[in-house]
């Protein structure tokens, strides 16, 4: 079973997306997308574009 649990994690992480499509589902500002662009390229794996996305807090 543990084996399972870490095989799933890992897929996930492993997952390539389109650095656009990854910037509107978080909506992030096209400026980031930009950074992003600019540090992978048109695609990379969801843990590098989680790792490495930057959003300015929204205060109320």
């Amino acid at each position: 079973m543990e084996r399972f649990a870490e095989k799933l994690e890992t897929d996930a992480a492993m997952k390539v997306w389109s650095v656009h499509d990854f910037c509107q589902r978080y909506r992030l500002c096209e400026e980031e997308e930009r950074r992003l662009t600019s540090l992978f390229g048109m695609f990379a794996t969801a843990r590098e574009l989680l790792n490495n996305a930057q959003r300015t807090p929204k205060w109320r």
